[in-house]
């Protein structure tokens, strides 16, 4: 591991920002007196804050060091999934954010269970957090990979530090102080990249056009290869991926769902979805290009990198040797910011999850005191399992730690959007057909993990289960897509074993149909 010296100024900057962000988080706690406050607020904060918060959710210390790591190493290929959830979201955020508001209280997933009963919600939900601890996990192990580098501070004492600081204001302040503090870790984030960007652009020598033109000739500058192959990491994989991430992000997320709730209205909901992801594409393509512009900076300057050094730790590099005093304290809390600004989200989230879906079901007459008590607990419990998932990750090895996002991302999808594609479009699917869809999809991600190439990073190296010609031989990424298919095909056909069951359209977008056409009939 390298260690740097870093200035007194520079350790004031860091030290200043952690304390505000404790202290303004934790004075939020007054608020918090019923579960509603809690986790969706009092229906005051305004929709640019919510898309803030969204943006700041969305983006991670993930997008602030494995977004350059992956535009240093490769091109930006792993930009295309970003790249489609303008696109989705366009589609489906008119009716999306209505159907939720009207369809739940807390929890995306008490939809699955009006849908297609309380299986449906155990599953959707247990997805979620599968998911979600090991994103945490990833959110810690980079932020500790980074300030450890920069302070040489024991990455474990870092991890315990900063998980202990997040769980203090996360479960003091509230959904309110996530999302006020996560406005300001935004503008932070925003602000740290902007800097980086303009040094990296106006001290190369050769300016700008000598980044671009050095980058563009050595292959980083692109979303190659194009090729119709679903073998190997191609635009055609990451495009489908994108396609489905959208629809799992916006549609079943309960960390962007809960900010539906939290929206004054319907409009205000979508207003925020939309301020979140059209920023959220941007800043995913201004870290991606900062990746780039480092790769230049080193070809053209021929200054010499540490030997062996991840892809993901060459950000953190450059700001502490390239940097001037001060500047690389506002740094350093950029990235305290990105991945605080994530992790305050999942732990509000989690907790909101492990109370509506489990501990609600199973203590039907507890207090709203009670319940409010079991979420703060959760999230103690959840920061706690958070910083041991990111210990995991230090056998990553050489991978980018973008590539084994998406691969967790892919396993544990859980074929989430086939079943919420199958409650939305198809109302002849009832509870259990897709229950056996439900399990067809598990069998086949099992199958696909266990053949698959191997994915390294520490979950295996080799082969669990060779079965030859049968094994799984396309991309890894494309576990996630199949899963979600699997589960809307199976389902769907499997109901057709069973009699038709009623639903209600209010459920499906037939019903939002019908309600837009009455309401668009009356003010005609």
């Amino acid at each position: 591991m390298n260690s740097y010296n870093l200035s007194y100024l520079d350790y004031a900057i860091v030290i200043g920002y952690v304390l505000f962000i404790l202290i303004f988080g934790s004075s939020f706690a007054k608020k918090n007196k019923s579960e509603g406050n809690f986790f969706v607020g009092r229906g005051k904060i305004p929709a640019w804050a919510i898309g803030m918060s969204i943006l700041a959710t969305l983006i991670s210390s993930i997008t602030f060091i494995a977004y350059p790591g992956e535009g240093f190493a490769h091109n930006w290929i792993r930009l295309v999934q970003g790249l489609m959830v303008p696109v989705v979201l366009l589609a489906i955020v008119w009716f999306i954010v209505p159907l939720y508001r009207h369809a739940i209280k807390i929890s995306a997933y008490e939809y699955f269970e009006k849908r297609f009963g309380y299986f449906a919600r155990l599953y959707s939900s247990l997805a979620f957090l599968f998911a979600h601890f090991s994103k945490m996990g990833t959110v810690f192990f980079l932020l500790a990979l980074v300030i450890s580098q920069m302070l040489g501070i024991s990455t474990y004492t870092l991890i315990w530090i900063l998980g202990i600081i997040v769980v203090i204001y996360t479960m003091l302040g509230g959904i309110e102080a996530v999302i006020w503090l996560d406005v300001i870790q935004g503008f932070v984030l925003i602000g740290g990249g902007l800097i980086i960007l303009a040094i990296l652009l106006f001290v190369t020598p050769g300016g700008p056009s000598a980044v671009i033109s050095t980058a563009y000739k050595g292959g980083k500058i692109g979303f190659g290869p194009y090729d119709m192959d679903l073998t190997h990491l191609t635009f055609i994989v990451m495009a489908l991926n994108g396609i489905f991430y959208a629809l799992q992000k916006y549609g079943t997320d309960q960390t962007i769902v809960q900010r539906y709730l939290v929206a004054k209205s319907d409009k205000d909901g979508i207003k925020a979805s939309l301020i979140g992801i059209f920023l959220s594409v941007p800043v995913w393509g201004l870290f991606m290009f900062i990746g780039t512009a480092l790769w230049s900076f080193y070809q053209i300057t021929h200054i010499p990198l540490p030997a062996g050094m991840r892809p993901d730790a060459i950000l953190p590099h450059f700001v502490m040797t390239q940097l001037p005093t001060g500047v690389v304290g506002i740094i350093i809390a950029a990235v305290t910011a990105a991945a605080l600004s994530s992790l305050d989200s999942d732990l509000n989230s989690l907790s909101a999850i492990v109370v509506e879906d489990y501990y609600r079901r199973f203590r039907p007459n507890s207090t709203d005191k009670q319940r409010l008590y079991v979420g703060k607990i959760t999230i103690v419990f959840g920061g706690l399992a958070a910083v041991l998932v990111a210990s995991l990750y230090v056998a990553a090895g050489k991978e980018t730690v973008l590539g084994i996002i998406f691969t967790l991302y892919a396993i544990f999808s859980g074929g989430i959007v086939g079943l919420f594609l199958l409650g939305l479009f198809a109302k002849r699917a009832n509870k259990k057909g897709v229950y056996i869809g439900i399990v067809a999809c598990v069998l086949y991600t099992a199958y696909a993990v266990l053949t698959s190439t191997p994915m390294g990073f520490g979950i295996h190296k080799h082969l669990l289960i060779d079965l030859g010609s049968l094994n799984f031989h396309q991309h890894k990424y494309m576990i996630g897509v199949y899963s979600h298919i699997v589960l809307f095909i199976v389902g769907f056909l499997a109901s057709y074993l069973f009699p038709h069951e009623p639903v209600n359209e209010k459920f499906t977008i037939y019903g939002w149909f019908k309600k837009k056409n009455r309401l668009e009939a009356g003010e005609a």
